[in-house]
């Protein structure tokens, strides 16, 4: 069986892979990379029935450690 399925994969600053995707067991893939420019993304909204109503109610910045934040060295 052969099928095609689309994935958009988000890399780092350092060009590694963010997140890796979950593929078929016991298959081979072939991978064709199409490097899409910052331009051509769609922007991201919250959906309307969330937008606005968040609340940040403490330091939101010191939950996690600079590791987890990607940010460039």
């Amino acid at each position: 069986m052969l099928y095609a399925e689309r994935m958009i994969i988000e890399t780092d600053i350092a060009g590694n892979l963010k997140q890796l995707p979950k593929l078929p067991a016991n298959s081979q893939i072939e991978a064709i990379f199409l490097v899409m420019d910052g331009q051509s993304q769609a922007v991201r909204q919250p959906h309307p029935d969330i937008a606005g109503k968040t609340v940040i109610v403490g330091d939101i910045f010191s939950s996690a450690s600079e590791m987890d934040w990607n940010l460039p060295t």
